[in-house]
């Protein structure tokens, strides 16, 4: 008698590319939000640090979790999350824990390019902000094999291609090609 392992469901692995832009547009749907309440002065303003902290967890973690997986940002680039486990992916999406955890961290690196970009020309070393953000995702480059940023390996989490969405990057590239190709006429 042998035992035979299991296969196990394959799950294709997301673009970075894609990653960046969903991550993007949350953070600027999070961003624009916060900053209508921002009263124009330079420096640090608390009360848009709250409402940014809080619209962050609401789009990426609640939205998310009764969402499949999918924020807005994911959804309309047809990505979701889901739990992996001693390596493994496993087809659900994680627990509201892990969820919490993941945006925490990321969400921080946000805060801190948020902070950079309101304060951007009154101080242009407030660029600098802007690093721990693209350290964290930066690392997705380097794992060739699972593509997961450091809040993905912390919390274990995994970024896939989905069936469900919107499709956004694929009809941009569709509206380019169809504009590249009137300027040609």
């Amino acid at each position: 008698m042998t035992i035979e392992r299991v296969r196990q469901k394959h799950y294709p692995k997301a673009d970075i590319g894609r990653r960046g832009m969903a991550l993007g547009l949350d953070f600027f749907v999070v961003w624009l939000v916060s900053s209508l309440l921002g009263s124009g002065n330079v420096g640090i303003q608390f009360a848009q640090i709250l409402v940014f902290v809080m619209f962050w967890l609401i789009l990426r973690v609640v939205v998310a979790y009764n969402n499949q997986g999918q924020s807005l940002g994911r959804w309309a680039f047809d990505l979701k999350v889901l739990e992996v486990k001693d390596g493994e992916i496993i087809g659900r999406i994680p627990d509201l824990q892990a969820l919490v955890k993941r945006e925490t961290i990321t969400g921080l690196g946000a805060l801190l390019v948020s902070i950079a970009l309101g304060n951007i020309r009154a101080n242009p070393t407030a660029i600098l902000l802007v690093l721990p953000l693209a350290i964290d995702c930066g690392t997705a480059l380097s794992d060739a094999q699972m593509r997961q940023a450091l809040h993905d390996r912390f919390c274990g989490t995994f970024i896939v291609s989905s069936r469900r969405g919107y499709s956004l990057d694929i009809k941009i590239k569709k509206l380019v090609e169809n504009i590249r190709q009137n300027v040609r006429r």
